[in-house]
C-alpha cells in the first residue's frame, strides 16, 4: 500500500487533488500533502500544467497579439508564410494568438468554441476556445483543439499537411494514423487585393491630371466656315 500512495503523491505531488482519489492512504499521507474536496481530473491537471507552459516559457519569448481583427490578419500571413491554405483555421472573436518562432509553437485562443462547415466538401469541423500547434513549411504537427465530423462522431485531428511537391491536395491526419485528404482550394478564402501606391507615383498621377485640366482650358473650339 506504501509503494502504492506514493506513486499517487509523486505524480500529484504540490496539487490540490480529490479526496477520494487517495481515501484508502490517509494515514500514509504526509501532513504537507494538501488534501481538497475539489474533483480535479488527470485531464484538468494536464491542462492546467500545459496552460502554464504556455504562459510561462514561451509566451516569454513569443510575438503575442491580442484582439480579433489582428490574430485574424497575423493567423492567415502565418498559414501562407509556411505554404499552407489561408482559411485552415476560420476563428472566431479571437483574443489572443502568440507564435514562438523558434520551435514553431502557436496558440489562439477565442471567447467559445465554434462549428465551422467548408462548403467546397461539405464537412463540419470544430475549433475549441484554446488551439496550439505546432508549425512548420507545409506542416502543422501536435494540432490540440480540432475536430471533424465523421458521420456521426467527432474526429480528433492532430496533423495537417500539403504535399511536396505541391499536388493541389491536403491531407488531415488523426492520432489513430486514419487519414482524409481534399483539395487544398476548399480551404482558401479569398481576400481583397489592396492597390498601394508610393508618393512617387501619387505625385506623377497628380501631375497628369493637372496637365489635362490646362489642357482642357487651353483648347480652342475650332469650327468650319
Amino acid at each position: 500500500m506504501k509503494v502504492a500512495f506514493f506513486e499517487v503523491y509523486e505524480r500529484y505531488k504540490g496539487k490540490e487533488i480529490a479526496l477520494e482519489l487517495y481515501q484508502p492512504y490517509l494515514s500514509l499521507i504526509p501532513s504537507s500533502f494538501t488534501i481538497t474536496q475539489q474533483k480535479l481530473t488527470d485531464h484538468n491537471i494536464r491542462k492546467q500544467e500545459k496552460m502554464n507552459l504556455v504562459s510561462a516559457e514561451i509566451r516569454a519569448k513569443s510575438e503575442v497579439y491580442r484582439g480579433d481583427e489582428l490574430c485574424q490578419e497575423k493567423t492567415k500571413l502565418l498559414l501562407k508564410e509556411v505554404g499552407l491554405p489561408n482559411g485552415l483555421l476560420p476563428l472566431k472573436d479571437i483574443e489572443e494568438c502568440g507564435y514562438e518562432k523558434e520551435s514553431g509553437f502557436v496558440w489562439l485562443k477565442q471567447k467559445k468554441s465554434i462549428n465551422h462547415k467548408f462548403e467546397k466538401i461539405g464537412k463540419l469541423v470544430s475549433y475549441a476556445t484554446e488551439i496550439t500547434a505546432y508549425v512548420e513549411v507545409g506542416r502543422i504537427k501536435k494540432l490540440t483543439g480540432v475536430k471533424a465530423k465523421e458521420l456521426l462522431v467527432w474526429v480528433t485531428l492532430n496533423e495537417i499537411f500539403v504535399d511536396d511537391p505541391p499536388s493541389g491536395k491536403i491531407t488531415f491526419k488523426t492520432p489513430t494514423a486514419l487519414f482524409r485528404t481534399f483539395p487544398v482550394s476548399a480551404f482558401v478564402i479569398e481576400e481583397p487585393v489592396k492597390e498601394v501606391k508610393n508618393e512617387e507615383e501619387e505625385k506623377e498621377v497628380k501631375k497628369e491630371e493637372l496637365k489635362e485640366v490646362k489642357q482642357v482650358g487651353n483648347a480652342v473650339e475650332v469650327q468650319e466656315v
